[in-house]
């Protein structure tokens, strides 16, 4: 296992030193305001390049998060930071967002792609596209098992990293909107509140029903090896430098075939312990924990130890040095390291009034190397004339001769080029929108639905209605799952071609890899709102898919969308119980599983609201705000298309609230503009 990566996190310089002293392979961090930590303390662009060069100098590898959303207001921002990155030598880039991507391709080429886990890649199908589109690695989904893990492994060959230690995120990563709705701060743009670590009550009366314990899969790390991972992620940019060293030292060990300190990891922090029931596919009530008292007392015992361990930096590069003092010249020092060599010229050397410069006192002067990243591996020293030379010259010498080779060693590798986004197209206002009609169940299909665009369903109603829905099928829309784990992708693709063969034409989805299940199957594909859309660039990458039109993120302002300049067609949801987070481990469970649930019950917060949640299949759940969004009586002239995302409703309110929509009246009851009159931070 000597070729797996230990990936540590990084969100200040305490932690860097504490990741690279203890052993990490690689780091993430942050820059700007573009990436998933903005609360970090980060590293801004004058200060990355040292951030990089302190890493470079001791053989560990950088990658710079730029994993959030990007809205067009901040597309010439977003480049310049870019550019800052590509001339800092960072490793590699992570990204969520195609506009991100585009622009990495644009401003250097040769800097490596990483998909961030904001992606949502939990399925082969979307690690395959990801791979065409020229990532050269793929951080996956932390809800995944070994074994679809191992599935996705067997279908790419692009580089796989895993989360090892860490939070966990009870909403899938990219797919969470909770802190978005309730507090206008986005985990997709790099602020969530982490609502959902209140206490939130589910049906059976358990408290903190929306907190998972921290996952640990150390024990297992051989297993993931073995399969073929090549990262192994450390989660924490917002911790401290002491967990940083913990987690670092404790996957070395593991790494390693050696034991590892259990205890000191689950005191520097764990919520109630750590959970491996994703990776082992037991999605129990044990998988749940929130932070109690004796969690965070427990860090006081290991702290100082822990700090001792990263205070001392690291020298892993072999110097080979010779010191030469000739007669009426000036002194030479040359260096030599990783394949690189300096020759720096220093004072005159001098005849001395007693005794030559001893070879001992040369290397002690050549060898305080200090904090560089260095050590003498070899000293030739040169003195046919028997001169001296005082100390203070030869640790000038010696300076000026680490610096330069640290310059040479750190010189610019990319080749970057002047890019800046593109000009916004000129756009043809759509005029009025049509509409469009998603539902939940055919119970709740009418005739007077029909009256829509388009009638979006689950391909399980479809599948089980198919003679009633054939004399429309121009009209239906096949609603793929919001996630698709690996071994359903094989049934989907059967089941999307036995409807096409039935007469139907179009499907919507959410999930890059599904994009890839639509188009295989020989369908049409339209983008659904989780693709988290948000600006023209990201739109019109999805149109250079194949995508036909494109449902943007219900995280977009007013503004936002009007801002959007592309003729591709574009929607928005208007109306619904909007699903604000998907859940593989339901939070409705009780201690017999799934005894006696319908698949549809509410979930409490701590103010007594509740929330419906709804399952899929068992195979996921869904967390829908306790409020529908109605923007239908709002101007919408800059969309092409407008939905109603029915989930709960009766026949008769489906039809009722369709009507309404189509005259732009307002409905009556609670409700929620959500962010269409609102900016996210």
């Amino acid at each position: 296992m000597t070729n797996c990566e230990i990936l540590a996190p990084v969100g200040a310089r305490e932690q860097l030193y504490a990741a690279v002293r203890c052993g990490a392979n690689a780091v993430y961090l942050g820059t700007g305001s573009f990436n998933a930590r903005r609360n970090a303390d980060n590293f801004e662009a004058d200060n990355l390049k040292e951030a990089v060069d302190y890493c470079h100098l001791r053989n560990v590898k950088v990658y710079v998060t730029l994993n959030t959303l990007i809205f067009d207001r901040e597309l010439n921002d977003l480049y310049h930071t870019v550019t800052a990155i590509a001339g800092s030598n960072a490793d590699g880039v992570i990204v969520q967002d195609l506009a991100t991507a585009r622009a990495v391709k644009e401003i250097c080429p040769a800097m490596p792609l990483h998909a961030s886990t904001q992606m949502a890649v939990h399925n082969a199908a979307g690690a395959k596209v990801l791979e065409n589109m020229g990532f050269s690695r793929i951080v996956l989904a932390r809800e995944l098992s070994l074994d679809e893990f191992r599935l996705i492994r067997q279908s790419v060959n692009a580089e796989l990293e895993v989360f090892v230690h860490g939070a966990h995120c009870m909403g899938a990563s990219g797919n969470c909107y909770l802190s978005a709705m309730l507090g206008e701060r986005s985990g997709n743009r790099g602020l969530c509140a982490q609502g959902c670590r209140l206490n939130w009550v589910s049906q059976h009366g358990r408290e903190y029903a929306l907190s998972l314990k921290d996952m640990s899969y150390l024990d297992s790390i051989s297993a993931l090896a073995d399969m073929g991972v090549n990262s192994f992620k450390i989660e924490g940019r917002m911790k401290r430098p002491e967990y940083v060293a913990a987690a670092v030292s404790c996957l070395k060990n593991a790494l390693s075939g050696n034991s590892y300190d259990k205890e000191t990891l689950r005191s520097v922090f764990s919520r109630s312990g750590f959970t491996d029931g994703y990776l082992k596919g037991k999605r129990a009530l044990d998988m749940f924990g929130y932070r109690v008292k004796d969690d965070v007392t427990s860090a006081q015992g290991v702290l100082k130890e822990l700090e001792a361990s990263y205070k001392n930096d690291i020298h892993p590069l072999p110097l080979q040095a010779e010191l030469t003092l000739l007669s009426d010249a000036p002194s030479t020092l040359r260096l030599s390291a990783d394949g690189r060599t300096v020759t720096v010229e220093g004072d005159v050397a001098e005849v001395p009034r007693n005794a030559p410069l001893p070879y001992e006192i040369a290397l002690r002067n050549v060898s305080k190397l200090g904090d560089t990243s260095f050590y003498i591996d070899s000293f030739t020293f040169s003195n046919d004339h028997s001169l001296t030379l005082s100390a203070s010259a030869i640790n000038g010498l010696r300076r000026k001769g680490v610096e330069a080779l640290e310059s040479k060693l750190t010189l610019p590798r990319y080749e970057i080029f002047d890019k800046a986004p593109p000009e916004a197209e000129s756009r043809c206002h759509s005029g009025m929108p049509s509409y469009r009609v998603r539902l939940n169940s055919y119970a709740q299909f009418s005739p007077a639905l029909t009256e829509a665009e388009q009638i979006i369903l689950p391909i399980e109603e479809i599948s089980a209605h198919v003679d009633e829905l054939k004399a429309i099928a121009d009209k239906i829309v096949i609603e793929l799952p919001a996630l698709i784990y690996p071994k359903s992708e094989e049934k989907l693709l059967t089941d999307l071609k036995t409807l096409k063969e039935a007469g139907f034409t179009k499907g919507i989805t959410g999930n890059i890899g599904g994009i890839a299940l639509l188009k295989k199957a020989g369908l049409s594909v339209c983008g659904g709102s989780g693709l988290n859309v948000t600006n023209t660039i990201a739109l019109k990458e999805y149109a250079a898919m194949g995508v036909e039109d494109v449902t943007l993120s219900f995280e977009l302002s007013e503004r936002s969308i009007s801002s959007i300049g592309s003729n591709v067609r574009r929607g928005a949801i208007i109306y619904g119980y909007l699903p604000i987070m998907y859940m593989r481990a339901c939070p409705q469970k009780g201690f017999d599983g799934c005894a006696d649930c319908n698949g549809s019950t509410t979930l409490t917060d701590r103010k007594g609201i509740q929330f419906p949640v709804l399952c899929h299949n068992k195979e996921y759940s869904v967390l829908h705000n306790s409020v529908p969004l109605y923007i239908g009586d709002k101007r919408l002239s800059a969309l092409h298309f407008c939905t109603l995302f029915f989930t709960t409703e009766s026949k008769e309110e489906c039809e009722k609230i369709f009507n309404i929509c189509r005259k732009s009246q307002s409905l009556t009851g609670k409700k929620t503009n959500g962010l269409f009159a609102r900016e996210l931070l």
